[in-house]
């Protein structure tokens, strides 16, 4: 497909569409200046009335994240919070595109919210790094490290042991397909549907055949911008195993030459555009209207909402089937990008807002109530179990999450997104991606954008 027919069809879409974890992730894009480190607070139980001198109202903000994007989801249980324990929370809802410029204007004139709801990236590696959080390390202990799944807990927890963010969902990014488009090709052949997993030589095939049936796009590297560039990420680096940052998260490394390899390879590939008009919410419109046939931005989130193809969960808007798929690699074995998401608590100075905090950070992630958070979500618990209620397969009646949870959280990867410079890393990345589109050298618009993205860290 060319780029103009690309671009006027993601104008001319009409459908409504959830970016909950496709979309979202904008970096800070000012930074606050830097604060003291926040004193330690008591741990105050949930599901009783507020402790004597704890607040009874506070403020929570919330970045629109799976189901907690709506309003009508997440106050029933918020509300029970309340007549519990007497705690009045207001919610506000933040957009990815301008949330962060929130935030850290708040900080800056000290009226930031009592709680926020996001990723390590922000609360951990952003705000916590630069100590406008309260560790919450008090609250967590042996049976919680325990329960709490490893990874999710350690991008929870700062390079000096303080845990600033309380994990309470996870997921892993993956990629949909349009298995009748596939099937209509003979590219499913190179489909193990099985465990949801191909190899980079299926890919490439399965991409020549759609191009061969079609004569059009098959998939678009999207790269307007920073929105869903975990799929452009995770593709990359899966398809002949390279990496995006060192183990130890102190520099990116995506000059790795095994990254070049697959951006030269996906770059001659006849199917595949490099688009700089889409974002990843883009590139879903256009798989959902049965323009491309595959998509790089896909979670469980798009999986199961009904507004995404007009009233049928997990189909094209002419009922096509759509399949989530793991990003292709040598030997098929992928290492996905994962979203982790929990609460936070800023340090405002006021002890009584802190206790309160923590005793709607307790019932959210650590009580009966954790399981209710979860499924609100539409994303998987970050823990096994909370209280003594079991969180490992709530979702046991839905054979969606079902399968997702067996064939593509067991991928889940590191979760580099903590690395320092990170906010600045993303739009090198993108800037990098349309290089490549317009025919630059590969290898020195990597090496370029990797340099700048480093430059970051060492400033």
């Amino acid at each position: 497909m060319k780029m103009k027919k690309l671009v006027a069809a993601a104008l001319a879409a009409a459908m409504s569409l959830s970016l909950a974890a496709c979309g979202g992730g904008g970096g800070a894009k000012s930074n606050p200046p830097a604060g003291s480190n926040p004193p330690a607070a008591s741990n105050p139980a949930a599901s009783t009335p507020a402790a004597s001198g704890a607040a009874t109202e506070i403020t929570a903000w919330i970045y629109p994240v799976g189901g907690w994007t709506e309003e009508s989801n997440v106050k029933p249980l918020v509300d029970e919070f309340t007549a519990a324990t007497g705690i009045k929370v207001n919610l506000e809802w933040l957009a990815y595109a301008d949330g962060d410029d929130k935030v850290n204007t708040a900080i800056t004139a000290e009226k930031a919210p009592d709680l926020i709801m996001e990723g390590p990236e922000r609360l951990v590696a952003n705000w916590g790094a630069k100590g406008y959080m309260v560790d919450l390390s008090d609250m967590i202990d042996d049976t919680d490290r325990a329960e709490i799944n490893p990874a999710a807990l350690a991008a929870c927890t700062s390079t000096d042991g303080k845990i600033y963010q309380y994990p309470m969902f996870i997921t892993a990014h993956c990629m949909g397909i349009n298995l009748d488009a596939f099937k209509a090709a003979g590219a499913d052949q190179y489909l193990n549907l099985d465990n949801h997993t191909w190899t980079t030589d299926g890919f490439i095939k399965a991409v020549e055949a759609l191009y061969a049936a079609k004569k059009d796009t098959v998939a678009a590297v999207y790269c307007k911008g920073q929105g869903g560039d975990q799929g452009t990420r995770a593709l990359i680096n899966n398809m002949y195993g390279g990496t995006f940052t060192d183990a130890g998260h102190t520099k990116y490394t995506w000059d790795d030459p095994n990254n070049i390899k697959a951006l030269e390879q996906l770059k001659s590939m006849p199917g595949i555009a490099f688009d700089a008009s889409l974002e990843g919410g883009d590139e879903l419109k256009l798989m959902y209207q049965e323009i491309l046939d595959m998509a790089f931005c896909w979670n469980i989130a798009q999986q199961l909402d009904p507004a995404q193809a007009h009233g049928d969960p997990g189909k094209t808007i002419n009922g096509k089937e759509i399949v989530c798929m793991n990003f292709p690699s040598p030997d098929g074995t992928p290492i996905l990008q994962g979203g982790i998401w929990g609460l936070g608590i800023f340090n405002n100075g006021d002890q009584g807002k802190i206790d309160a905090a923590k005793q709607f950070v307790k019932w959210m992630c650590d009580s009966e109530h954790a399981a209710d958070a979860a499924k609100i979500s539409n994303f998987f618990s970050a823990r096994s179990a909370a209280e003594g209620t079991d969180l490992s397969n709530i979702f046991a009646d839905n054979a969606i999450m079902t399968e997702y949870n067996k064939v593509i959280l067991p991928n889940l990867g590191d979760y580099y997104q903590i690395t320092s410079g990170w906010a600045g890393a993303r739009g090198e990345w993108w800037a990098m991606l349309q290089e490549v589109g317009n025919g630059d050298d590969i290898a020195t618009a990597v090496g370029n954008h990797v340099a700048a993205a480093n430059a970051l860290i060492a400033g």
